[in-house]
């Protein structure tokens, strides 16, 4: 058995951690009940979500004083006090707690908000009987009375308005003291102990010094197998050793190469890792048993690998590597390609200009996000830009000729708007812009993604939105716009509402989508989507949206706001992401490539950096080559 605690954390300032990302349920474990240490880089793993107005605006929500317990069938509950965005009370859940349910702790289906009284309601505390299954809850409301009633166990879930329902009329309690509910639910009025609900009460504060800025609510105990799920999954993956045959036969230096060792991580997961051998004291001419010895090939790229440039995208075209980004240095005027016959030399790359604000007609600046994408043996770029107004802003895509060089500025077609399959534009220009626009093909089929935002006659926010796309002509949709995404949860509304910087990565049948949510500050980081198997893309119901961010400010030291990602494969199969950060709180918004580990469950992890990719005291391989001539 393992212990976990939940917690919420106090906000540190707007810049590093907000009363959006400090307001929700964070979690931590510990071995033996007493030091506990913090998962998701001390991040919360569960967030409210917003509610939604008949506009479709959003008004956000957090939640405080989370209480975590176990269901009858063996999963879990979450009930917590619902507030405002900010930590401001919530009128919309008056009397009212927001309650959820996991499997697995990791994903969590948020159920509604169960009905308590007409106060505002300060705490609450939940357990279940062994016996019935049924859920006591206590509640304690603002002027301090404590209340307790039941709810069966198997109707902790949604009801048909959202919402769920008391199983017995509440009473007021007057033995009960409001200490009760710092503690654990050892007053419920059917006898339970804190030992039948699973959970322990906190009168021994446990160790959470080295968690900064824990405000602890309760421990559970739970099985070792959830905790270690939890630990694969909210601890970055680090290299715990190499695999290599002690003995290969071989007859070239090609033969050799074909040899790869296999690095095992510490969630049980492994990658395949090329090696650059000594081969200095080696004669493939003369058989014979040779020691030699290799390190693991890793490619470097110190953070940042371009200074200024934004919404980085790399991608591997005939053999050779192509870089583009937006340009932060002349305000966005520019887009500059860069080419190189490996990926690290994109880094040392000199800079070839492909579009500018005053070339093209109706393409008059702000020159957003360009992506490469490969359709049908055609390369594209997809970009944003405007004539001119910021309120004009929207989707283009630029062709390379049959035959053209890529870094060549002529080689390219003039951007074109990408419009509806009848050939009307996506969204009203001055009161909508959309940018950051992909696209990807699923099971034989194209589809585009990207960002639309509605500013007049009211700003919604911006939303991701997905189409079928037609390969043969990849800047007309050949379906109507589907909203896939708002920014409904605290880290992707924090600053503003924005949902955008979307991409696709297919990995062993699976389809992902990550993107950007939040202002472009500190606050950007990186949501993931992930498409349900056998699963329509243009149904939204048939996405499921991680509710925590993946990549944040907390993920890597020195790299702050990070976001607006996309991959690159390269020839050995590693998988790159392209992302941008900040070095420093301050700093310009500068590129960086990273490579993507995949985890134990297949999903994408972008926070393992190349220390914990390879560890130094794995990096040297040696075996015994036997070269024996065919």
């Amino acid at each position: 058995m393992a212990y976990l605690l939940n917690y919420t954390r106090a906000p540190v300032n707007e810049v590093l951690y907000d009363p959006k990302l400090a307001y929700s349920m964070h979690l931590a474990l510990s071995e033996d009940g007493s030091k506990y240490r913090a998962l998701n880089h001390n991040s919360g793993v569960l967030f409210a979500k917003a509610t939604e107005n008949a506009d479709g605006s959003l008004n956000p929500k957090s939640m405080k004083n989370p209480w975590l317990f176990r269901l009858p069938d063996g999963s879990f509950g979450v009930a917590a006090v619902r507030t405002g965005g900010d930590g401001e009370d919530d009128t919309e859940s008056r009397g009212c707690v927001l309650c959820f349910r996991s499997d697995d702790l990791l994903c969590y289906e948020e159920l509604g908000l169960l009905k308590l009284g007409t106060d505002y309601v300060e705490k609450v505390q939940c357990s279940c009987s062994a016996d019935t299954g049924d859920i006591t809850v206590i509640w304690q409301e603002r002027d301090g009375v404590c209340c307790v009633s039941s709810v069966t166990g198997n109707a902790w879930r949604p009801s048909a308005d959202g919402g769920l329902v008391l199983g017995s009329v509440p009473e007021v309690c007057e033995n009960f003291e409001s200490s009760v509910l710092t503690g654990a639910c050892e007053n419920s009025a059917n006898g339970n102990s804190a030992e039948t609900c699973g959970n322990h009460t906190l009168d021994g504060i446990p160790d959470i010094s080295g968690i900064e800025g824990a405000i602890p609510h309760n421990v559970l105990e739970i099985p070792e197998n959830i905790a270690g799920r939890l630990r694969n999954k909210l601890l970055t993956p680090y290299n715990t050793g190499i695999r290599f045959p002690e003995t290969v036969e071989v007859s070239s230096p090609e033969a050799l190469e074909s040899y790869r060792s296999t690095a095992l991580y510490s969630d049980g997961t492994s990658a395949s890792k090329r090696i650059d051998w000594d081969l200095t004291q080696v004669d493939f001419g003369k058989e014979g048993v040779y020691s030699i010895t290799g390190r693991i090939h890793q490619d470097h790229f110190a953070f940042p690998v371009a200074e200024n440039r934004a919404d980085p995208c790399v991608c591997r075209w005939k053999g050779k590597y192509y870089f583009i980004a937006t340009n932060d240095a002349d305000g966005n005027h520019t887009l500059y390609i860069r080419a190189a016959d490996t990926l690290t030399g994109l880094v040392t790359a000199g800079e070839h200009l492909l579009l500018d604000s005053t070339t093209c007609p109706g393409i008059g600046g702000l020159l957003w996000a360009p992506e490469f994408h490969e359709i049908g043996g055609r390369l594209a770029i997809f970009h944003a830009a405007t004539p001119g107004p910021f309120f004009c802003e929207e989707s283009h895509v630029m062709m390379l000729r049959e035959g053209g060089d890529p870094v060549r500025r002529e080689d390219w077609s003039a951007p074109r708007r990408v419009v509806k399959a009848d050939g009307r534009d996506i969204c009203e220009a001055g009161k909508e812009i959309t940018l950051d626009m992909t696209c990807f093909e699923w099971q034989g089929k194209w589809y585009a993604v990207w960002s639309q935002r509605q500013f007049l006659p009211k700003d919604l926010g911006a939303w991701l939105y997905i189409a079928g796309l037609d390969p043969d002509e990849p800047w007309r949709l050949l379906t109507e716009p589907v909203i896939l995404s708002k920014p409904e949860y605290g880290w992707a509304n924090n600053h503003t509402f924005v949902d955008e910087g979307p991409f696709a990565l297919i990995r062993d049948g699976r389809l992902y989508l990550t993107f950007s949510s939040a202002a472009v500050d500190t606050s950007y980081v990186v949501g993931l989507l992930t498409l349900k198997d056998g699963g329509d893309p243009l149904q939204p119901d048939n996405w499921r949206k991680t509710n925590y961010p993946i990549l944040t400010s907390r993920s890597v030291e020195g790299e702050f706001g990070t976001g607006h990602n996309a991959y690159v494969t390269d020839e050995d199969g590693n998988v790159w992401n392209t992302y941008h950060a900040r070095p420093g709180v301050d700093g310009a918004r500068s590129s960086g490539i990273r490579r993507v580990h995949f985890g134990i469950d297949g999903e994408p992890v972008l926070d393992m950096t190349e220390d914990m990719d390879v560890a130094e005291e794995f990096r040297m391989v040696r075996t015994q080559m036997i070269v024996k001539r065919m």
